[in-house]
């Protein structure tokens, strides 16, 4: 019991006072440990069936464990609660953009970890066995994707600068894909020719050379890009 005392008594905080709720070691060391636990859980399930960096990777593992010790260090303090909050903030302002799949993970990760320093241990690991199956059966699903989600392309053209390109390639368009939208018109090589990107759906995916050789046709051989549909600047 001495021992325990003294263990305790180590890890004290300096502005404790005989009203301040102190959290035991045994207690810390648990919220922690299942904390780390729920972030291997998402992690994995982050790398299900997706490509996703190592920094993002350890960074999903180890979130939950730092929320869980953050919301355990505030322990009711109204203060050190909306100091917490604008560190978070500036965190996220100083962070890359990433795509909307990155931010629901990480919003998981921090949920997971702020049930846990909660002390509800429980319903830290029934929130992410919930919210880890549900990824995993919307991925499986396709959710969203849709039958025709192979056949989603980003097209791009270029061609002469005396050439209207505003109806020229409706016809083509019309026969080969369910859906064709005009993005970007782009000046190049010194303003004597046009680059347009288009983001278009194939009704065939396998005519897509021929698809190409049509459109070489009208743009006079010139450069012709299909490729898989680039992100967005802003997802969400």
């Amino acid at each position: 019991m001495t021992n325990a005392f003294s263990l305790d008594s180590i890890f004290r905080g300096l502005f404790d006072s005989s009203i301040t709720q102190v959290i035991s070691v045994g207690d810390f060391l648990l919220c922690v440990g299942c904390a780390l636990v729920l972030g291997l859980i998402l992690a994995f399930c982050a790398m299900y069936r997706a490509y996703n960096s190592k920094s993002f990777v350890m960074t999903l593992a180890l979130l939950p464990a730092v929320v869980c010790v953050v919301i355990m260090m505030v322990n009711g303090n109204i203060g050190a609660g909306v100091a917490v909050a604008g560190a978070f903030s500036l965190v996220r302002f100083r962070s890359a953009p990433g795509s909307a799949r990155e931010i629901v993970l990480l919003f998981l990760a921090m949920g997971a970890g702020l049930i846990a320093g909660m002390g509800y241990l429980a319903y830290a690991f029934l929130f992410t066995v919930i919210m880890g199956l549900l990824s995993l059966l919307y991925d499986r699903l396709d959710l969203g994707g849709g039958r025709h989600a192979a056949a989603h392309k980003t097209l791009h053209i270029t061609i002469p600068e005396d050439l209207d390109y505003s109806e020229i390639f409706d016809d083509l368009f019309k026969q080969y894909t369910l859906r064709s939208e005009l993005v970007r018109v782009k000046t190049t090589n010194m303003g004597s020719m046009f680059r347009l990107t288009y983001n278009v759906t194939l009704k065939n995916p396998k005519k897509e050379k021929e698809f190409i050789d049509a459109l070489r046709c009208r743009n006079g051989n010139l450069e012709i890009a299909l490729s898989h549909p680039e992100p967005a600047a802003a997802e969400l």
